[in-house]
């Protein structure tokens, strides 16, 4: 009779598990009204999200060693990569925890219990009594109606929006790199320009001045050229403390405080690649931020299911199977084994003053303005 009624149970949860379905609209790619031709160029086609073709080394392309070395270092310490790492992990993470509602959830336990029961009463034992008690519980909700599925869904859109943020929080700080060492490289060159024009300047001052004591100029020249002279290196000045900014810039990208990192100056050496036409589409297409958006509204769109789901009934499912005996030589024994199926109830939503319908709406409206995006 025991076995009859676990099989029946069996059954019944069985028969319910083909009859799950997903509440809520399935995913489609928002629409995006396209023009008929591209003016400017013939043989345009339709751009689609590129974003995993991004190349890993793409600063190469410059031939710059230096700028190669400070690229390295940049997934290696800086910071702002590291907390996107971790908030992708952490949606990892919560994609395995939504998984994990697919299964039934057991615990275990082990007990004593010393007591005396109240003078007085009607009880099967008397005086003082010990009890030990072990058993295992299982517990299980079927996702009869698709409930799991849609948070599952949501959870997996928003783990590759923060893989595609990743990527393009990782390119920023490249690209930053980049463009400030650059500059400074650029900087480099004014200072050496700058440095010769000071020099150049002095020695017109130094001219001028034994023009002067001769009588051949007049005392306004030599403050023209003394003012030229203060000018450049005044210029000169400036420029190294905009380089010292952005030698401090570079060094906080790779995960440096400013003292740490000294750039020796050097001409530029970089090589400018060619740039074809069909590049800033094919750009476009690889941005990941992009893909980001479009992963987004993916999980929008999931969390209006997983809103519509909470209108539907559930289903709880328990058992417990354990050994229950006043003494701990004998809790093992076939004696002293119980179980029970049960509780399993059925629980139906009937009013909430609208906090279901609310919840639905938010997430309808979030939907949309993610496409909106």
């Amino acid at each position: 009779m025991r076995y009859g009624l676990k099989s029946q149970l069996l059954t019944v949860i069985v028969c319910f598990l083909p009859a799950a379905c997903t509440v809520g609209p399935d995913y489609k790619r928002p629409a995006v009204p396209l023009s008929a031709e591209f003016k400017e160029l013939q043989g345009w086609k339709q751009a689609q999200p590129r974003d995993h073709e991004i190349s890993g080394n793409w600063w190469e392309a410059f031939e710059d060693p230096y700028l190669n070395s400070l690229e390295q270092r940049v997934d290696i310490s800086n910071q702002s990569i590291a907390q996107a790492e971790a908030q992708f992990k952490q949606a990892q993470s919560l994609v395995q925890g939504a998984k994990a509602a697919y299964f039934p959830t057991a615990s275990g336990g082990l007990s004593a219990n010393r007591f005396r029961a109240a003078s007085g009463q009607s009880v099967a034992v008397s005086g003082v009594r010990t009890l030990f008690n072990g058993f295992v519980s299982f517990a299980w909700e079927p996702d009869i109606w698709g409930k799991v599925r849609p948070q599952v869904e949501a959870n997996e859109a928003s783990a590759q929006a923060s893989a595609a943020s990743l990527q393009a929080v990782r390119l920023l700080m490249q690209a930053t790199l980049a463009q400030n060492y650059f500059q400074l490289r650029m900087l480099d060159a004014q200072i050496r320009l700058l440095n010769d024009t000071v020099d150049a300047y002095a020695r017109t001052l130094k001219i001028t001045r034994n023009r002067y004591a001769v009588g051949v100029v007049s005392k306004s020249d030599v403050v023209q050229a003394e003012t030229q002279l203060e000018s450049a290196r005044a210029q000169a000045i400036n420029i190294g403390v905009l380089r010292a900014q952005m030698e401090h810039a570079v060094a906080l990208l790779i995960g440096k405080t400013p003292a740490e990192l000294i750039i020796p100056a050097a001409p530029l050496s970089a090589r400018i690649p060619a740039i074809p036409v069909s590049i800033p589409s094919q750009l476009l297409e690889r941005r990941p931020d992009i893909a980001e958006a479009e992963r987004l509204a993916a999980a929008a769109n999931a969390q209006i299911g997983v809103a519509k789901a909470a209108y539907f009934p559930s289903l709880n499912l328990a058992a417990t199977n354990g050994y229950q005996s006043s003494t701990f030589t004998n809790l093992l024994t076939n004696a002293a084994r119980y179980w029970a199926l049960g509780p399993a109830a059925l629980a139906l939503p009937l009013f909430d003053g609208g906090a279901r319908g609310a919840t639905m709406s938010g997430a309808i409206h979030s939907y949309d303005a993610s496409v909106a995006v």
